[in-house]
């Protein structure tokens, strides 16, 4: 499938309406982009079930804010939804097939099972430093004097 440009407004419908969407972020300046297209180009074609766009950071700054993407090309992939891998640097071709291959690959029920773990993780974390200050009685931070 040909790679489509991807921008702020079309971004939110492109990933609910695609199970796998891979993202190259590039500006036209950059030369390590220009070499990275083609190839990203040819991964496409060859991968018709998975959605490849472009957004072009000159263009899309808030989208590529959003992302905060500081070094291009940066590649994201989403499964399902979810964002399973974000890198800057120009890969090369075997590398983004075989992260193709992988991306469609994963099992996403794991992949939800290990985030929701990390986000009960984090709240405990959260809520036992919440209640030690609590049992400090003062607000937690080391430099109060109450």
């Amino acid at each position: 499938m040909p790679t489509v440009d991807l921008t702020e407004e079309t971004f939110e419908a492109a990933l609910a309406d695609n199970t796998i969407m891979f993202i190259d972020f590039w500006a036209d300046w950059c030369g390590p982009c220009k070499a990275f297209g083609p190839v990203y180009e040819r991964v496409s074609e060859d991968h018709p079930d998975v959605f490849f766009a472009k957004v072009d950071t000159e263009d899309q700054q808030a989208l590529a804010g959003s992302f905060g993407i500081r070094s291009i090309p940066t590649t994201v992939a989403f499964k399902e939804g979810v964002g399973v891998f974000m890198q800057p640097g120009a890969l090369p071709e075997e590398a983004l097939r075989d992260l193709v291959g992988k991306v469609k690959e994963l099992n996403m029920d794991d992949v939800r099972a290990m985030i929701a773990k990390q986000e009960a993780e984090a709240k405990a974390q959260e809520e036992a430093a919440s209640k030690s200050a609590d049992d400090a009685g003062c607000c937690g931070d080391p430099s109060c004097s109450n």
